[in-house]
């Protein structure tokens, strides 16, 4: 009986690797479509962000509620002395809004 619970333990070792190893060459051969997507993503959560924190008025904790579900990878991060937001997906991209007098907020110039 124990050998026959090492080799399944052994066969499902092996299905997850394999899972994992498809799963990062599906990512990457992917890759320019996840980049364009998060950068939209946190392009929307910095702007909307902002505008919550600066012209409304809100805590950061409550403009985390703003976010469009499918978003829960991006976070929010203030500057209050720059009077700006930055929403940031992990290890892909990151985009920051300011708030202008006058304009509200806007987004940072892209680098790309």
């Amino acid at each position: 009986m124990a050998k026959s619970q090492l080799k399944v333990g052994r066969i499902i070792v092996w299905l997850i690797l394999l899972a994992v190893v498809a799963l990062v060459v599906a990512v990457w051969f992917n890759r320019a479509a996840v980049q364009g997507y998060a950068e939209v993503g946190t392009s929307y959560a910095a702007r909307v962000g902002c505008s919550c924190r600066f012209v409304s008025d809100r805590s950061l904790e409550d403009c985390e509620k703003d976010k469009l579900g499918g978003m829960e990878l991006v976070s929010l991060s203030d500057d209050i002395e720059a009077r700006s937001v930055t929403a940031t997906f992990p290890m892909v991209t990151s985009t920051t809004a300011t708030y202008r007098e006058g304009y509200g907020c806007v987004l940072e110039e892209w680098e790309g």
